[in-house]
């Protein structure tokens, strides 16, 4: 399933415990809407998982939409997982505190899973270089490469 606009799109794979969002470009005042849309639409799984990969761009806007899926998955037992930030979106991520809530995760695309048991809620393992929030979830810290 695409939604999409002129400079925003946003792709979406579903398995059995995971649905998968690829959101490729801005996610700013002008695109939220298509976003917002794409991860209320997403069917119940224990996890939804958004690749950030594609994304260049993360406003306020996009952060808010993504603290409101993240409360509304949570509402229903899921967990809500942030992969593949680029650099400027990791930045977000940590300047507004949200990696602290939502683990954000680096995977090897050619070795992804899309079924992983890591991926599960309450899997994620205590490394170094995580931090614990006050559930117990560790949640990384680190940006991934580009």
């Amino acid at each position: 399933m695409v939604h999409s606009g002129e400079r925003f799109h946003v792709v979406t794979d579903v398995h059995d415990h995971v649905v998968e969002l690829r959101p490729v470009g801005e996610i700013d005042i002008a695109s939220v809407t298509a976003f917002r849309a794409a991860l209320w639409a997403a069917p119940a799984r224990p996890v939804l998982r958004v690749d950030l990969s594609g994304v260049r761009l993360l406003s306020a806007a996009g952060v808010r939409a993504l603290v409101a899926t993240h409360l509304r998955v949570r509402a229903r037992g899921g967990e809500l997982v942030l992969t593949d930030p680029d650099p400027v979106v990791a930045r977000v991520l940590r300047v507004t505190g949200l990696h602290r809530v939502l683990p954000v995760r680096c995977t090897d695309r050619a070795q992804d899973l899309p079924d992983r048991a890591q991926d599960l809620p309450g899997r994620a393992p205590d490394l170094p270089g995580r931090a614990q929030d006050p559930s117990g979830r560790a949640h990384e810290l680190m940006a991934c490469a580009a």
